[in-house]
């Protein structure tokens, strides 16, 4: 018991590091920890996030405008060769010197969510979404499909600095400014498709996306900016002239003498650079939990395994300055707010070699692991990428496949907020992913606009399965239990994993315990109901005896545990009994991983 309250008292100073939501993790408590027991405080759990106020930065003079002043933090760059290093490399070995073993998320409210915030946002993991809401996405009713198809319209500013697929920026006036990407060389129309159709998903889920748009360009609405340049991914400057946009239009894919292409809307604001998957920014004052201790950047790892979202680096990711005077961007005060970009390598990504091909989503780069188990058993340990079976049909989608071990996935290298994922940040994904209906996956899907029918029925069918190895994977774990309601003193619940039907109706057994008194030493079972929908009901008896009990006396509260004979451990509600005119009031929500395990 000691070695309980031990734990219970080490969650609290966690909780207090949390900073920026009001974390509640310190009530991660142990029960039966006697005088020394914690409960969650009598108050509504946190939903909104402070970092979404505004703030103020200190201000600089402007390098290239010595009168003007900047106010918002420095734009950080991100080079990609020195970051595949750290990560693969030289952070690795840093962590183990330090011990560094992790801890859980910091950024979790009193109900096992997380709260919105600049960089994640509760969408459909708390309403459900039609499948015309999940059409549009971020998009909204604006965006390119409003802009004028006459020649010349498009301007031509900027062309497309790096990356796997060629383009250029467009200024379209009076609509605003797209960057137009086409697909890359032999991958057919996936990568455009891949960018429209994970960018919905992503956006669903909660995560700031831009509004990526599958459009068929007429080359004579195309205007060249005169004396346009572009950095190659060598950092050298190149003229963008009509000989680079032919090479560009002409490699594209087509259809009916329109070029394929996908617009992604300029993203309002300063851009100040990409985010980082660990540490904290120090001139952001919103910026005050470590990256890697984010839950919504930990379980962002099952979307990415999900979507085989290889390409999920800090390079593909971008900071926004939003100034509240719109027309001062660099001015403060302002916020932040984190985006995921360049979506294109999800599904599956075709490069030069195939040994490559056949390992991405399976292996890192250079992973020294996979290579010290080759040099032991010289190389005769069967890999799951030894017999990948070719999509001579779809080979657009020929290293996209409907069988594989989430838990398994792995990035193009290293990712510092994944590798610190716990059950609990994968719980959270797979929460949220079980909320995606057949019909909004499918929704998600044709957006893609893929030319083949067959194309957008494999490629639905693909990501209901992969879902559905998700929900399997995490769902026997930690309870699915969710959407905790109280109406007077009846709670009702809805059961994830049945909701589904991952498991058959059969599997599903019910049970309650209420845990009251004082020091929480009385037990009594209490009647479930549930339906084939997965709702869960029951009738809460009153704990409180003493109706002049102050309302967060010790003797109002109580602990129930709801099991569903499939996860290993139970829904457990925290709540205080107000009296029958106040009934119950919830307060905090854990999912441990045993009947008697506390949560740490």
């Amino acid at each position: 018991m000691r070695a309980s309250c031990r734990s219970a008292r080490a969650a609290r100073r966690v909780g207090k590091l949390g900073g920026a939501a009001a974390v509640v993790s310190w009530a991660a408590v142990a029960l039966g920890c006697g005088a020394e027991l914690r409960r969650f405080p009598l108050r509504d759990p946190v939903w909104v996030d402070e970092d979404l106020r505004a703030v103020s930065v200190p201000c600089r003079p402007d390098p290239e405008e010595p009168k003007e002043q900047i106010c918002r933090p420095e734009e950080y760059e991100s080079p990609f060769m020195w970051d595949v290093a750290d990560k693969t490399v030289f952070r690795p070995i840093t962590k183990f010197f330090a011990a560094d073993m992790g801890f859980e998320a910091r950024n979790v409210n009193a109900v096992d969510e997380v709260p919105d915030s600049s960089w994640f946002t509760n969408r459909i993991g708390v309403h459900p979404m039609s499948e015309d809401e999940i059409a549009s996405g971020s998009c909204g009713e604006q965006g390119i499909a409003t802009a004028p198809h006459t020649p010349g319209a498009w301007l031509i500013d900027l062309g497309k600095a790096n990356g796997a697929n060629p383009g250029f920026r467009v200024d379209i006036e009076g609509v605003g400014k797209f960057m137009l990407k086409a697909d890359g060389a032999g991958e057919g129309e996936k990568p455009t498709g891949a960018t429209a159709i994970a960018s919905r998903l992503y956006h669903a889920a909660g995560w700031w996306t831009v509004c990526d748009t599958v459009v068929y360009v007429d080359p004579s609405w195309l205007k060249l900016k005169a004396g346009l340049q572009f950095s190659d991914n060598t950092g050298t400057k190149q003229p963008f002239d009509e000989g680079k946009l032919k090479g560009i239009l002409d490699a594209a894919q087509k259809r009916g003498g329109l070029v394929r292409m996908v617009a992604s809307t300029w993203l309002k604001g300063r851009t100040i650079g990409p985010f980082r998957y660990e540490g904290t920014r120090d001139d952001d004052p919103n910026d005050i939990v470590p990256h890697e201790d984010r839950r919504d950047l930990r379980g962002a790892r099952v979307m990415a395994a999900w979507l085989a979202h290889f390409d999920s680096r800090e390079q593909n990711t971008m900071t926004t300055w939003q100034a509240l005077d719109p027309k001062a961007k660099d001015s403060s005060p302002g916020r932040t707010t984190h985006w995921y970009i360049d979506l294109g390598d999800c599904f599956g990504s075709h490069w030069e070699f195939e040994s490559i091909n056949r390992r991405i989503n399976h292996s890192y780069y250079f992973d020294p692991g996979d290579v010290a188990i080759d040099l032991l058993t010289l190389g005769t340990f069967e890999r799951p990428w030894d017999n990948t079976v070719h999509n001579t049909e779809l080979p657009m989608f020929d290293y996209f496949r409907p069988d594989f071990a989430p838990e398994e996935w792995k990035g193009g290298y290293p990712n510092p907020a994944f590798a610190r994922m716990t059950e609990r940040d994968a719980a959270w994904g797979a929460r949220i992913l079980s909320r995606f209906t057949d019909a909004n996956v499918a929704a998600a899907v044709r957006v893609g606009d893929y030319t083949e029918p067959r194309a957008s029925e494999f490629l639905t069918q693909t990501l209901l399965q992969r879902r559905d190895a998700i929900l399997t994977r995490w769902f026997s774990k930690l309870s699915p239990v969710s959407d905790v309601t109280l109406d007077g003193d009846r709670l009702c619940a809805v059961d994830l994993a049945r909701r589904t039907k991952i498991w058959p109706t059969t599997s599903f057994t019910y049970e309650a315990t209420l845990r009251s008194g004082a020091d929480l030493e009385l037990e009594r079972p209490v009647a479930v109901t549930a339906d084939q929908d997965g709702n869960v009901c029951l009738d809460l008896p009153r704990v409180a005896t003493d109706a002049s009990a102050k309302r967060d006396d010790a003797t109002r509260y109580a602990v129930l545990d709801i099991t569903n004979g499939v996860a290993k451990g139970p829904l457990r509600v925290h709540m205080y009994d107000l009296g029958p005119t106040e009934h119950h009031r919830l307060v905090a929500i854990q999912r441990p991983d045993g009947p008697d395990a506390a949560v740490r």
